[in-house]
C-alpha cells in the first residue's frame, strides 16, 4: 500500500501561489476573519462620531469660558488691541519679573481675546508679554517665544478696559494720574460717552472720594500730558495740589508745561522737585487742604504753602544752564513765580545786548 503524503501549512502558500494550492481538501482551506455585519459597523462609527463631536464641543466651550490655556505665538499678540494703562514698569520689578520667567517659565498667563485671522488682542498681562520678549530677544530660546494665554470673550471694548484697571488695581495699584488718564482714553476712544462715565465704569467698585480724586487728576492730564516723564510719581497730594493751582489759573499750567519742555528732568526726583518748586512760589494761599479724605498718611508737619507743599522758605532755588547755541549759555534761578536769567559765554557781546534789548521792547 503506497503511503500517503503528508502535507503542513509551513510548506503552503495560502495565497495561492504555491502548486499545492489547488490540491488542499477544502476542509483545511483557512477562511479570512468574518467582518462584522453592516448595522453594526455603522452603530459604531456613529458612536465615535458622537463621541468626537460631544469633545470638540466641550473643548470649545472650555475656550470660549477661559477654562482652556492656549500658547500662542509672540506675534500673534496685539498689545495695543486697547489703551494701556500703564505708564511704564517699575525698572527694578520688570527685572524681578524676567529673573523669575527665567528660571521657573511663565506662571500666570495673560488675557486675550480673538481678533480673528489667528490674531488676539492682549487684556491683561502687559508686563509678562514684555518680559517674554525682552528673553526671547535676548537669548532665542523658543521657550520664551510662545506664551501662555487664556481667551475671553467681553461683551464690548468697556468690559476690556474693565478688566485690564482690574487686574492691575489688584496686582500693584494704579496711581492716580494713571487711573485719570485711562478713563480720558477710554472715553476718546468712544468706549465710554465722557469722562466721567468712563470714571464710573472703570472704577465702579472704588468710593466715591477716590473717584472724585480721579476726576480731579483729569486736568492735570490735560495740560500736562506729553510733558510729564514720570507722571506716575507724583502722589495723591501733590497731583491734587497741581490740579488745583490749573483750575485756578490756567496760565499757571501753560508756563509750567513749558517749564517741564525745557528743564527736561533726567529721575522722578528730579520732577517732583520742579513741581513742588512751581506750587510753592505761587503767591496765592490755600484756602482748602486737598488731602482730605486722603489715601495716604498725613504728614506731621503741615507746610505753610497754600497747595501743602513744602514751604518756599525750605525750597531753594535750583540754578540751571541751558546751551542756547554755541557760545551762548542761560542760566535760570527761581521758578514761574520769579525768574532771574543770565546770559553768558564767548558770543555774548554788545551786538547781541542790542538785539536783544530791541526785541524785548518791540514785544513789550
Amino acid at each position: 500500500m503506497a503511503k500517503r503524503k503528508r502535507l503542513s501549512f509551513n510548506s503552503l502558500d495560502l495565497e495561492g501561489k504555491s502548486h499545492l494550492a489547488g490540491q488542499l481538501d477544502p476542509s483545511l482551506q483557512v477562511s479570512p476573519p468574518s467582518r462584522a455585519a453592516p448595522i453594526a459597523q455603522v452603530a459604531g462609527d456613529s458612536s465615535a462620531q458622537a463621541a468626537i463631536a460631544a469633545l470638540t464641543a466641550e473643548l470649545e466651550d472650555a475656550r470660549s469660558s477661559g477654562r482652556l490655556l492656549l500658547r500662542l505665538d509672540l506675534d500673534q499678540i496685539d498689545e495695543e488691541h486697547i489703551s494701556r494703562d500703564r505708564l511704564s514698569a517699575d525698572p527694578q520689578e520688570m527685572n524681578d519679573l524676567i529673573s523669575s520667567i527665567r528660571d521657573r517659565g511663565q506662571q500666570m498667563p495673560i488675557e486675550v481675546t480673538a481678533l480673528g485671522d489667528g490674531r488676539f488682542g492682549l487684556i491683561s498681562g502687559w508686563r509678562r508679554l514684555r518680559a517674554l520678549r525682552h528673553l526671547f530677544a535676548e537669548t532665542g530660546d523658543p521657550a520664551f517665544g510662545r506664551v501662555l494665554a487664556l481667551p475671553r470673550a467681553p461683551e464690548n471694548m468697556a468690559a476690556s478696559y474693565r478688566a485690564m484697571v482690574e487686574e492691575n488695581e489688584i496686582r500693584a495699584g494704579l496711581s492716580y494720574y494713571e487711573r485719570a488718564r485711562i478713563a480720558a482714553l477710554a472715553a476718546e476712544a468712544g468706549v465710554y460717552p465722557d469722562t466721567r462715565a468712563a470714571i464710573a465704569g472703570l472704577f465702579a467698585a472704588a468710593s466715591r472720594a477716590k473717584r472724585s480724586k480721579i476726576g480731579s487728576f483729569l486736568g492735570l492730564w490735560r495740560v500736562l500730558d506729553g510733558r510729564l516723564r514720570f507722571a506716575s510719581a507724583i502722589s495723591e497730594r501733590l497731583g491734587l495740589a497741581l490740579a488745583r493751582a490749573i483750575e485756578d489759573d490756567p496760565v499757571f499750567g501753560s508756563r509750567l508745561a513749558d517749564r517741564l519742555r525745557k528743564a527736561n528732568p533726567g529721575s522722578p526726583e528730579e520732577e517732583i522737585a520742579l513741581l513742588e518748586r512751581a506750587l510753592s512760589s505761587g503767591s496765592r494761599l490755600e484756602k482748602a487742604n486737598p488731602a482730605i479724605d486722603s489715601d495716604e498718611k498725613p504728614s506731621k508737619q503741615r507746610s505753610p504753602s497754600r497747595y501743602n507743599v513744602e514751604s518756599k522758605t525750605s525750597v531753594k532755588p535750583a540754578r540751571q544752564r541751558e546751551e542756547i547755541r554755541a557760545g551762548i549759555n542761560l542760566d535760570t534761578e527761581g521758578d514761574l513765580g520769579e525768574m532771574t536769567l543770565t546770559l553768558s559765554g564767548s558770543n555774548v557781546d554788545k551786538q547781541l545786548r542790542e538785539q536783544l534789548i530791541a526785541w524785548l521792547r518791540h514785544k513789550a
